[in-house]
């Protein structure tokens, strides 16, 4: 059975994710089979992760995905080595409260994980030494294991020596890696990392130093196999044809949607509207997801795609768009800059970019489907509209004919009779 390790963090912004990346990095140098999970409703880290291993990185987490479902996709995965779980912010920030709903540390707990909490550790020796014992305090009071330390931004092989004379001086779990000071950084922008398509991997591994001799076999987990839940032989979505946009604009999709449309018996086809694709003939459905269309404003606002949308819209097809798609849509984009340039026009709104966080959270709708809402723009609406989404917190989206579309970027296994009925079915 794999080993499962959580790399989770202090905070945001202490290098989990370069971490992680080093981690799979050298794994592959090894020969170690691993599969790779991003803990909570990301879509960048999970590419960065499959940059690496050519696998698919599928999100976890106990609220939108949940514990079950969480536990179905881990399970799949046990003819590995090792199962590796990149956290959320950090190790206690979730949903609500201290290590509850949504946080990494309530993912380990349910799911058995053993924990590696990395630390930003510039400018600290001693100082670890309280930091840990209180991550390991209260993880050790919801029965999660910190197994091991990961120290980043350190300065030398005698600062990682420090370190790891300070936690063992006080019994405390043991440093088993370190990143060096100045290690290559992975580019970001508004939303979070750049995709991996737009830069060259760094060679993080390099930078990486860890004790891995002992670590893949040692503490190899001991839990009894999680039961896959079996999935139901009804069909949601037999035979239907869905067409799904897909490329720099739209590539915020969680690899799991797509599973779920097809164990759906969804067939699917792909457009891109930045390359100006006319949604395929023939489909019943089509699913717009979100990425960077304001990146792409201008080939968007030149894209035989608009009229295809609009005509689909009119026409009365079923339509999800979801944040960046939904922007599609509306009359116009503003783009960073001040720029506003044409959309399909289809729903009566305009979208503006701005410097700022917008929204951010999970999103539960009344009905039972959940989500997650992050977004720099803004919608004004330019007359009355229905509300597409039942949601006491959050954007309730645009209802039009058959199209549904708001900020929010669905799970769609959280709710499968509801998002089937999205696109279509009866």
């Amino acid at each position: 059975m794999a080993k499962k390790i959580l790399v989770a963090g202090v905070q945001s912004g202490c290098g989990k994710t370069s971490v992680t990346l080093a981690l799979l990095q050298s794994l592959k140098q090894q020969g170690v089979s691993v599969a790779p999970f991003k803990a909570g409703p990301d879509f960048l880290d999970p590419l960065w992760h499959k940059a690496v291993t050519d696998l698919t990185s599928y999100n976890l987490d106990t609220h939108m995905v949940g514990s079950d479902e969480s536990a179905r996709l881990v399970a799949e995965q046990n003819d590995k080595d090792l199962i590796l779980v990149e956290g959320v912010m950090g190790l206690f920030d979730g949903r609500k409260g201290v290590g509850e709903d949504g946080s990494s540390l309530h993912l380990a707990s349910q799911l058995g994980l053993e924990v590696w909490l990395v630390v930003d550790a510039k400018g600290m020796s001693g100082s670890i030494v309280p930091l840990v014992s209180g991550f390991v305090s209260f993880a050790n009071k919801h029965n999660v294991t910190i197994g091991g330390i990961i120290a980043n931004r350190v300065g030398s092989s005698h600062h990682a020596g420090l370190l790891k004379s300070a936690l063992g001086e006080y019994q405390l779990p043991p440093l088993i890696g370190w990143m060096k000071k100045g290690a290559p950084e992975l580019p970001e922008r508004h939303l979070g990392l750049v995709t991996p398509d737009e830069v060259v991997l760094p060679d993080l591994s390099s930078s990486f130093y860890w004790e891995e001799s002992d670590l893949l076999n040692d503490g190899m987990d001991k839990r009894s196999a999680v039961e896959t839940v079996r999935q139901g032989s009804e069909k949601l979505l037999k035979d239907m044809k869905i067409a799904v946009a897909s490329d720099g604009a739209c590539c915020f999709i969680y690899p799991a949607n797509l599973k779920w449309l097809e164990k759906q018996g969804a067939k699917l086809s792909y457009f891109s509207p930045v390359a100006g694709d006319k949604i395929p003939q023939g489909v019943d459905a089509a699913w717009i997801p979100g990425g960077y269309p304001e990146l792409f404003a201008e080939e968007l606002s030149e894209s035989s795609s608009m009229d295809s949308i609009r005509e689909f819209v009119d026409e009365g097809g079923y339509l999800l768009a979801e944040c960046g798609g939904m922007m599609l849509l509306g009359e116009s984009i503003t783009d960073h800059g001040g720029r506003s340039w044409p959309m399909a026009g289809t729903l009566p709104f305009t979208t503006t970019m701005q410097d700022r966080l917008a929204s951010l959270g999970y999103r539960d709708e009344q009905r039972g489907a959940r989500g997650h809402e992050f977004h720099h723009s803004t919608r004004e609406e330019s007359r009355a509209v229905e509300k597409a989404f039942m949601l006491d917190r959050g954007d309730g989206g645009i209802h039009f004919r058959n199209t549904r579309a708001s900020y929010v970027h669905w799970y769609f296994p959280s709710a499968p009779e509801q998002v089937a009925s999205w696109f279509g079915a009866v």
